[in-house]
């Protein structure tokens, strides 16, 4: 009975290390709008292609005391701003976090965001079998109107700019 055991316990940790961790999202061209005055929030903005179905189920920065995913949405003639509890993320489709559509708010800020300065995100996915990932991202942040930078190699840096 012990070796059944043993052959067992062998068998299920061999078929545990087998398994290939679950693939990155791929995080392309992350940015965050400088600050201005005493503004006490700001947002960043990215391109994120999940290999497999997977949602964003968090944010979080030590940039900010509060960080969450919005949306933008037109409701009659009025724009508003909601958090969203999870962001859906397709198989091999791009979804864009942009101005005027779904953004990561960044609330509470520790200190003012600068034109150039990094800012630091950690996203959380879920997979559809429930077990979450964390990818850390860094953000440059760019003043407002502010040309995008130069593509840092299909990283996570540079690119997209517009209105929050």
């Amino acid at each position: 009975m012990k070796h059944l055991f043993i052959a067992s316990s062998i068998a299920i940790a061999a078929t545990a290390w087998a398994q290939s961790p679950v693939p990155s999202v791929k995080v392309q061209d992350a940015w965050a709008r400088a600050t201005v005055g005493a503004q006490s929030a700001t947002g960043a903005f990215m391109k994120l292609t999940a290999p497999q179905a997977t949602r964003l189920v968090e944010v979080r920065s030590p940039a900010a005391g509060i960080v969450e995913v919005h949306e933008m949405k037109l409701d009659g003639d009025v724009m508003r701003m909601r958090a969203v509890t999870a962001l859906p993320l397709a198989a091999g489709q791009t979804v864009e976090l942009k101005p005027g559509g779904y953004h990561v708010m960044l609330m509470d800020l520790k200190a003012p965001v600068k034109a150039g300065d990094t800012v630091p995100l950690t996203l959380v996915f879920e997979g559809a079998d429930g077990q979450r990932q964390t990818q850390d991202v860094k953000a440059t942040a760019r003043a407002l109107g502010g040309a995008p930078a130069a593509p840092a190699g299909g990283g996570a840096h540079g690119g997209g700019h517009g209105k929050h």
